[in-house]
């Protein structure tokens, strides 16, 4: 198992993001923090779940030990991405933070029900985003055992 504070191994997070913008800086914010992050971006839901499972032109894909997750993306929207992981047997203990714009409460409640390990609203102050994003890099991988890949 890895332990809270190993700086030692690269960590490994798939972002799940359609907006440039806001995948720039969220790898922007992870690359100011002092852990060995290797961030894997890909822009819809169908394209995520290719990744995960190690499909076509990901068949070489690492096992991230993270995903931030939007909810809002084309193709196959983030709660169904959601749905998947959590009842694939395979990817079920991934951790998945949804990072997206909405803080509605009905989207809250149901990516909960469908075992979101957490959820978070984007700030829109650029200040506050980079801050959140280096939060949940630090709570991630400095206090939180994780499991093996």
């Amino acid at each position: 198992m890895s332990s809270p504070n190993n700086n030692s191994r690269t960590i490994v997070i798939l972002l799940v993001e359609d907006n440039p913008g806001d995948a720039r800086l969220t790898m922007e914010a992870m690359r100011d923090t002092k852990m060995s992050n290797l961030i894997h971006v890909v822009e819809d839901g169908v394209e995520a779940m290719t990744f995960l499972r190690r499909e076509g032109r990901y068949s070489e894909a690492p096992r991230p030990d993270l995903i931030l997750l939007d909810l809002n993306l084309p193709k196959k929207d983030g709660r169904a991405v959601l749905a998947e992981i959590k009842t694939d047997p395979d990817l079920k203990r991934i951790p998945v933070v949804v990072l997206t714009t909405s803080n509605a409460e009905e989207d809250v409640l149901k990516a909960y029900d469908l075992h979101a390990n957490a959820y978070v609203s984007k700030p829109v102050d650029l200040q506050q985003f980079m801050k959140i994003v280096a939060l949940i890099d630090e709570f991630w991988f400095n206090v939180v055992t994780l499991p093996n890949r």
